[in-house]
């Protein structure tokens, strides 16, 4: 009599075994790298963002606009329209529509949609908002800042305008305190805080990520914050005064 040729059942537990495995060890490969590209892209943007932002300045006597009111994600109108600075929902990338052309510039890939659950509008409309503007660059003349390569133009936080000092800035009151004081364990945001520093995430604790946030400088350049509760960032980085 001629045998079957075919698999047994523990052949087939030990193929599929194999299979388990090697997904097991090359997913988290391949999220890794592709979290490695969002972060590139993400740093490219702030990067172009920058270069038009410098060439407002030379155009406008180094002085940015007035962006006390704008604190939102909204490019447009409903009508299509682009908005205005007095409009409180408008993204205070409006300002530099002249030399940045593109809203894209201003996405960023791994911005993971928390903005979109702390103002109710459209999602579609904050797609391009995910950097989060130093408000006090609007009280300084740029040609004052004594370090421009210690200065914070922008990062991408997921609040757009960055102005309740300690509460939504990277530095805190003093040694031992908290940074980010209201997306913090208690905090009226505290569940958006994974969204502040989301690159290279290696925690998984509500409050705790692992992870950094990009940072764009008054120089042009662009680096990173790691998670800090802010005892490694000093307020001048934001305010432009330097202690000496």
């Amino acid at each position: 009599m001629k045998k079957r040729k075919g698999f047994t059942l523990i052949e087939l537990l030990v193929v599929i075994s194999i299979i388990a495995l090697l997904l097991a060890i090359t997913i988290p490969i391949f999220r890794k790298a592709q979290e490695t590209v969002r972060e590139v892209v993400c740093r490219s943007n702030l990067r172009a963002v920058s270069i038009g932002m410098q060439m407002y300045f030379q155009s406008n006597e180094y002085r940015c606009p007035d962006f006390t009111r704008a604190n939102g994600f909204l490019w447009f109108d409903s009508k299509g329209n682009l908005r205005s600075l007095k409009d409180w929902d408008t993204y205070w990338g409006v300002a530099f529509r002249k030399y940045i052309t593109d809203p894209r510039i201003f996405g960023c890939p791994s911005f993971q949609r928390a903005a979109e659950l702390i103002y109710p509008v459209d999602p579609s409309l904050i797609k391009y908002g995910a950097f989060g503007l130093n408000s006090y660059i609007s009280q300084i003349n740029i040609q004052d800042i004594r370090y421009p390569d210690s200065f914070i133009i922008a990062h991408d936080h997921v609040e757009p305008r960055s102005e309740q000092a300690s509460t939504d800035m990277f530095f805190n009151d003093g040694p031992g305190t908290m940074n980010l004081k209201q997306y913090r364990k208690g905090g009226i945001r505290e569940r958006f805080y994974r969204g502040i520093f989301r690159h290279n995430i290696t925690k998984f604790e509500p409050f705790r990520t692992g992870g950094r946030a990009n940072v764009l400088w008054l120089d042009g350049h662009v680096d990173s914050i790691k998670e800090t509760t802010g005892d490694d960032v000093p307020r001048w980085w934001y305010t432009g005064k330097y202690p000496y």
